[in-house]
């Protein structure tokens, strides 16, 4: 099996490790987490030569953009490869041979607790919910220290790695609950033939209508814009950066329209292009 080290923001077993399986399941690459702290170390680890590509979340169905990785995305000069759409399925998992009964306290990060709150308060609201730092780390401790009566929520891998048994599979209140991953791997070549997505970011001159006039050139070139994402610049006051998802059917078109806007437009920075996930 080849082996490619894919640095990861969390632990081994979270959403993030799922991710990049499913991404390099295509290529026929096994990923070998680097495990990292926050996600600027994911770049860190590539630029330090730790990890040969990452994997990085950016937006939640639920939960909305994730503001700090868009900036990411502009401070470091890492081109997107491609993308992930994994369906955040939280399950709650124990030692084995315990039953649901004999779980007093579940810890596991916040935003699980708040996506599976519900589940708890109306099936087994004796169980006692304490915030950790980590849904996969939770596991992993639990199996670590032989922690019986203390349950985790997190990702089926997530019990595989660690050897938990599922209690209760779906625990999640919303069942739209997706997550878009960004794959940073300067060694994946994506031929023009397959580019149907890009993801830019610029900025426009603090004038009426500015924002208005770059949708328009895009419209006119058949282009579907997926995301906009607007970000204040540091020391300039009412100006913002804009991030932008554009999907298309026609890579010269695409071309076009860039060609068209870039007059009108300040600061243009092609953050990747690639074969959409959908």
């Amino acid at each position: 099996m080849l082996m490619k080290k894919v640095a990861i923001q969390g632990y081994k077993g979270c959403f993030h490790e799922q991710a990049a399986r499913c991404f390099y399941a295509q290529s026929g690459f096994v990923p070998d987490i680097v495990e990292c702290d926050t996600f600027e170390d994911l770049y860190k680890s590539m630029d330090e030569g730790l990890a040969d590509a990452a994997v990085m979340a950016i937006e939640n169905t639920l939960s909305g953009g994730l503001v700090l990785n868009f900036e990411l995305l502009k401070k470091y000069d890492r081109k997107i490869k491609g993308e992930v759409y994994l369906r955040i399925q939280q399950n709650l998992m124990a030692l084995p041979g315990q039953k649901i009964e004999d779980i007093k306290e579940v810890r596991t990060h916040y935003m699980a607790i708040n996506q599976t709150r519900r589940f708890f308060q109306t099936e087994c609201p004796w169980i006692k919910l304490v915030e950790s730092e980590d849904t996969a780390k939770s596991a992993a401790l639990i199996a670590q220290e032989g922690l019986a009566g203390v349950g985790a929520i997190g990702s089926s891998l997530a019990a595989e790695l660690y050897g938990l048994e599922i209690l209760r599979e779906g625990i999640e209140t919303n069942k739209q609950n997706f997550t878009r991953f960004l794959i940073f791997d300067d060694a994946v070549s994506v031929p023009e033939s397959s580019i149907d997505k890009s993801s830019i970011c610029f900025t426009l001159p603090h004038k009426p209508g500015s924002l208005a006039h770059i949708l328009t050139i895009l419209s006119f070139y058949d282009m579907n814009l997926t995301r906009i994402q607007s970000l204040p610049i540091p020391g300039r006051e009412w100006q913002y950066f804009f991030y932008v998802d554009i999907k298309f059917d026609d890579y010269r078109r695409y071309r076009q329209a860039l060609s068209a806007a870039r007059p009108l437009i300040e600061d243009l920075n092609i953050l990747g292009e690639y074969k959409s996930a959908l």
